[in-house]
């Protein structure tokens, strides 16, 4: 930026670029590799010719021909892999037997299985798996003595993935065999970190169940509740390991050495030493690598006085890693750190001077860094996620604090635990911190308007990044631009928020005190954009019952605002995978009944007692269940008391019907398969008026249940662009065909339905076809 007092070397960053695009390009068309690769050795094989053919060397081909040689072997690696992966592909869809190490620390997946990352020895057939060394994603039930290094034989479904997916393929564990547990440094740290975990999770919440993922990178313990407000405020990276974590370890070492009177050569010596001893004792699986390369060369350049080689070191750190591992550049993990370590190197430097105007320049500096950091790495996240956070810098400024003294302190507790008493208290103390930041994240997450749905895509990400470039040149005072563009910048950066600024607050007044001018009035039935997941509202006679609650907070927080719902009389939760309840939570104190599935986990046990703590009656539901919502009657139709055919999950969902009081008769088809489908149909009679089509429209689906009801709405409540293609295309003609007018909150948003004189009338938050209003004949 102007005013800058260092000119940055930025010739590496088109190379890394260019070595990143085709790493993508490997992996997402492997066959493509060996022509990545034949170009690329020419071109480097070019390259050294002319250099010596001149007579002379010059460090910048010689730089530029080793990234051209970098990158063919980049190419090789993916291209070296294809053909097994096309062996591994060949187990797709069977039952085999999986002979492998494990190469990743373990995590509680949403559906309640521990998965982590293996890469076999042997696979294939039961009782004589082949030889097949490839990487693979399995998930087990929760059990010890799944650590790094650990050898297992796993018996389980297989399913393939597709090209650009780091694991071969997906095996869903149905009996698993530890065959040799952990050995040498691996063994030791992982026994060091259960002690910690099994210490820390003693400790009150909040804060216990955090403070693992803080110090070791353990997220196990991390309840689905504060995982979701951690992500909602922006403070996600603090849960699990990353690079801030890195950086704190060696910048605390580097400060410890030189308060001791150390030189710069030992304090980065030792710094790297106690970093490589974190890497272990964490686990080192590739992104707790790349978190730990990325944190090591911005910390070293800045604290050895070097921070103008900051940007050329690393363009050739993404290189070395995407040369060693090109899966990483599929990974938004990969991208933003990079981004984060690049703003931390070039953006927090000039932030901090500009706010220095007018705050103290320490704090100037703490500011700085998360701005930085989320300036940078917000075009990213649009990419791929469906929302944004605006409270994210604010909470960032309130929990980074804390961070540090939880993850030394943490540490120090790991290393004492040789002495039971000094590792307690340790412990106890590095729990204060993490139950600051719980906290934080927790507050955070409650505040109204705290995050911004967006469509994730190029689009999106383009718009973050205009806002984010006129907030730091607002910010710094400076801008990096030259010439007419350099004068017109900063006028436009404040133009820009300006409109930003109006925009928001329309919206924060559209969706607070005007709220009421934005809805209909006469709606019965909504559906509400909750993106991949559940969240239906039926409303008789100013009462209230919710089914579902969708994954993220804010998504059903802002409909029930928009609809004015402040309580909850029914709230119907079908089952428990995150989809369907992971916003529940934020519901405590606000329901008077709850209505359930049946319970497999201790998770589920956790958010029924929050929510009966919160003053709500939990009850189990099965069939034959019913009772009034104003001047509507519902009925529980699924699932059949103690089912040992239907254990908790998709088919044991519970499935309700509406009818009456202004209600249309509704049917509400939960996660069900076809299957129970077609024995839910035996006791269904007569036709409906609306069906909210099961499992998000998969195509998982019983044609004659959808025959049998005639409904002439049909309600597919899924995510834009999801990753499993829901809703279907044949499941949307299955419905169609019965003569279901088709509703999706994908492409309509939040969706209304009322009744008008015998008529159902729709109301749609976008004018996507079908029309944004329409009357449809009931069938009643």
């Amino acid at each position: 930026m102007n005013g800058a007092t260092r000119v940055r070397d930025l010739r590496l960053v088109p190379l890394a670029l260019f070595v990143w695009g085709v790493a993508l390009i490997c992996v997402f068309v492997p066959q493509a590799s060996w022509w990545c690769a034949g170009l690329a050795l020419i071109g480097g094989l070019w390259t050294l010719f002319l250099m010596f053919r001149r007579g002379r060397t010059r460090a910048r081909g010689g730089l530029g021909a080793v990234i051209v040689l970098g990158m063919a072997a980049a190419a090789m690696t993916a291209g070296f892999a294809v053909p097994q992966r096309d062996a591994a592909a060949e187990l797709d869809g069977r039952v085999i037997e999986m002979i492998g190490e494990i190469t990743s620390s373990a995590s509680v997946g949403s559906d309640g299985r521990l998965w982590f990352d293996v890469q076999s020895i042997r696979a294939g057939t039961l009782g004589a798996p082949e030889s097949l060394a490839v990487p693979m994603r399995v998930g087990v039930e929760p059990e010890p003595g799944f650590d790094l290094g650990a050898v297992i034989r796993v018996t389980g479904d297989a399913m393939a993935t597709d090209a650009g997916e780091r694991a071969a393929a997906v095996v869903f564990g149905m009996r698993v065999e530890i065959l040799q547990s952990a050995q040498g440094v691996f063994g030791i740290a992982s026994q060091v970190r259960e002690d910690f975990v099994e210490r820390a999770t003693r400790l009150p919440e909040p804060g216990a169940g955090l403070l693992p993922g803080l110090a070791v990178g353990d997220t196990r313990a991390v309840s689905e509740e504060l995982g979701a407000a951690m992500l909602t405020s922006g403070l996600s990276h603090l849960t699990a390991v990353s690079g801030a974590n890195c950086a704190i370890v060696v910048g605390a070492v580097f400060w410890l050495v030189a308060l001791c009177g150390g030189g710069r050569g030992s304090r980065v010596a030792l710094a790297l030493t106690a970093l490589t001893a974190f890497v272990v004792l964490v686990t080192p699986e590739p992104s707790v690598i790349r978190a730990s390369v990325m944190a090591a060369l911005a910390m070293l350049t800045l604290l050895c006085g070097r921070p103008s080689a900051g940007i050329s070191v690393l363009c050739l750190a993404v290189t070395g890693i995407l040369v060693s591992d090109p899966w990483l550049a599929t990974t938004p993990g990969f991208a933003l750190s990079a981004a984060a370590t690049a703003a931390l190197i070039v953006l927090a430097p000039p932030l901090a001077r500009g706010m220095s105007r007018w705050m103290p320049q320490p704090l100037a500096l703490a500011v700085g860094i998360p701005v930085a950091a989320q300036l940078a790495c917000g075009p990213i996240i649009a990419l791929f996620a469906e929302q944004q956070s605006i409270i994210g810098i604010p909470a960032n400024m309130l929990a980074d604090p804390a961070a540090p003294i939880a993850t030394v302190v943490g540490l120090l507790a790991c290393l004492a635990a040789p002495i039971p008493p000094l590792a307690d208290l340790f412990a106890a103390s590095a729990w204060l911190p993490a139950a600051w930041i719980a906290t934080t994240a927790t507050v955070s997450a409650a505040v109204p308007g705290g995050t911004a749905l967006v469509v994730p895509g190029i689009g999106s990400a383009l718009l973050v990044a205009v806002l984010s470039t006129a907030i730091g040149i607002a910010l710094a005072g400076a801008t990096p631009f030259q010439g007419i563009v350099g004068r017109w910048s900063r006028p436009a950066s404040f133009v820009v928020l300006i409109v930003a600024g109006g925009l928001l607050g329309a919206r924060l007044l559209l969706t607070g005190p005007l709220v009421a001018a934005t809805v209909p009035e006469d709606w019965s039935i909504a559906a509400c954009d909750v993106g991949q997941g559940d969240g239906l509202v039926v409303r008789s006679e100013g009462r209230i019952a919710l089914i579902d609650t969708g994954m993220e907070p804010e998504p059903i927080q802002s409909c029930l605002s928009a609809l004015g719902i402040e309580r909850i009389d029914l709230l119907i939760l079908t089952h428990f995978d995150a989809d369907h309840v992971g916003a529940a939570w934020t519901l405590v104190g606000r329901v008077d009944a709850v209505l359930h599935g049946p319970v497999s986990a201790p998770d589920d046990t956790r958010l029924l007692g929050e929510l009966q703590r919160g003053g709500a009656e939990i009850i189990r539901a099965s069939t034959g269940m019913h009772g009034s919502l104003g001047g509507s009657r519902w009925r529980v139709l699924w699932p059949r008391p103690n089912s040992a055919a239907f254990p908790a999950g998709n088919d044991a969902s519970v499935v309700v019907e509406f009818d009456g009081g202004d209600v249309p008769r509704s049917l509400f088809l939960g996660d069900l398969s076809a299957v129970p489908q077609r024995m839910l149909a035996q006791q269904l009679r007569g036709a409906y008026a609306v069906v909210k089509v099961a499992h998000h429209g998969s195509a998982d689906q019983d044609p004659a249940l959808y025959a049998q009801i005639r409904a002439r709405i049909a309600i597919f409540s899924a995510g834009i662009d999801n990753d499993y293609g829901h809703p279907r295309q044949e499941t949307i003609a299955l419905t169609e065909a019965a003569g279901a007018l088709s509703l999706r909150t994908d492409l309509q948003g939040r969706i209304l339905i009322g009744v008008d004189d015998d008529e159902l009338v729709v109301w749609t938050e976008r004018a996507d076809a079908p029309a944004e209003t329409a009357d449809v004949d009931d069938p009643e």
